[in-house]
């Protein structure tokens, strides 16, 4: 049994074209997806700053002890510890314990395929693939199809039987308060809990009763040798969020909180752990939406160069039928996508701030204006005034 398969794969020079032809649809397709994503991304980022903006100017921040039926239907900052009656229980496995959440989390050892590919042009614009397909143990929580395999023989995959589950708390409180799903399933801070030797004949009567199991790290194995596991083994792992304290920013209903709407568009329901302020929950809010909005940025106008990219591509390989003359080709077009990728990108951005914020682009376009206008007007003058120290010197 080989755990690498070889395959070559050529390609004319007409196909390619072809090929790169058929791309200039995809890439206008993108081309137009991107443009529209920078669009909206900008006017997220204002309706969603706008909102956090009103939401810190009219929160309250009210004791956890007593609901006051004066802020219904007010942006409420409630701050305190989680408290149950509930428990967590995998009934499949007999664990039982207290907490917000927990999750099993499952992993059978699997074969898993890569690929890695060395392409070449030859003299003409035909293009030669060598893929190699290698085959590797490790273990994951999903499951792998061996089916799609280049070289299922030999590398075969049994079903996953045992599924990653999480189980939740259906209700708590916060004080006064009843807590619902929504705010239940914001709670983070989930942490791994060790699994002793208690619940090996729970696991195995869970499982048929005729398989090995063991506990080693804290996880269970089921397996004849966890040091050396075989395919379809599995590793079972559970993390679980705790009771604890929780900071929430929500609309008071009744004894719950939901969703605030926003004047400015916005719905505000933060949930963050441990006891947190307003001020910081809404600075970090503030904080969330800026990366959030440049990592859309960068997203957009990277894909923006692919797109361009897909329609630069047939010139490539029309220069391809000389190999180094479509290397050089390529980088050419590779250089235009870049730019046009950036004055799109940048235009569009532009476009988005007058439609958005007009006039904070207004202001931002006349001092850039005035910029321009007096870095041109200064050069000028000192050009005149070389121009005129270097006349007095001939004179």
């Amino acid at each position: 049994m080989s755990d690498q398969y070889t395959e070559t794969t050529s390609v004319s020079w007409f196909g390619r074209l072809r090929r790169s032809v058929g791309g200039i649809v995809f890439g206008l397709i993108l081309l137009v997806g991107m443009v529209m994503l920078l669009f909206w991304n900008e006017g997220r980022a204002v309706t969603t700053a706008r909102s956090l903006a009103e939401g810190a100017g009219i929160v309250s921040s009210v004791s956890a002890d007593v609901v006051n039926q004066a802020n219904e239907g007010k942006l409420v900052h409630v701050a305190g510890p989680v408290e149950t009656q509930e428990s967590l229980t995998d009934t499949a496995f007999g664990i039982t314990t207290s907490g917000v959440r927990l999750r099993r989390n499952v992993e059978m050892y699997q074969w898993k395929e890569t690929a890695s590919s060395k392409t070449e042009t030859k003299l003409g614009g035909g293009e030669e693939t060598v893929t190699t397909y290698s085959y590797a143990r490790d273990w994951s929580s999903v499951p792998i199809s061996s089916a799609g395999f280049k070289q299922p023989d030999g590398h075969q995959n049994p079903p996953m039987n045992i599924e990653s589950q999480s189980f939740q708390i259906g209700s708590a409180k916060l004080g006064a308060f009843d807590l619902q799903a929504n705010v239940i399933g914001r709670i983070g801070g989930a942490r791994d809990v060790p699994v002793g030797p208690d619940v090996i004949n729970a696991v195995r009567v869970a499982t048929g009763g005729n398989q090995p199991v063991s506990a080693l790290d804290g996880r269970i194995y089921i397996s004849y040798d966890p040091s050396r596991p075989r395919v379809g083994d599995y590793r079972i792992g559970y993390s679980l969020v705790p009771l604890g304290p929780i900071s929430v920013i929500g609309e008071q209903q009744g004894t719950s909180f939901d969703a605030y709407q926003t004047v400015a568009g916005d719905k505000l329901l933060m949930v963050d752990t441990g006891i947190m302020p307003a001020e910081e929950m809404f600075a970090d809010a503030v904080t969330g939406n800026t990366l959030l909005t440049w990592v859309l940025r960068i997203v957009g106008l990277v894909f923006l160069g692919v797109a361009f990219g897909l329609l630069l591509a047939p010139i490539g390989v029309v220069a391809d039928v000389i190999p180094f003359l479509g290397r050089i080709v390529r980088m050419g077009t590779g250089l235009v996508a870049f730019a046009l990728a950036a004055l799109v990108g940048s235009i569009t951005i532009a476009f988005a701030w007058f439609w958005y914020r007009p006039v904070l682009a207004l202001i931002i376009l006349i001092v850039g204006t005035g910029i321009f206008y007096g870095v041109s007007y200064l050069g000028k003058k000192r050009e005149a005034q070389g121009g005129g120290e270097a006349a007095a010197e001939g004179g």
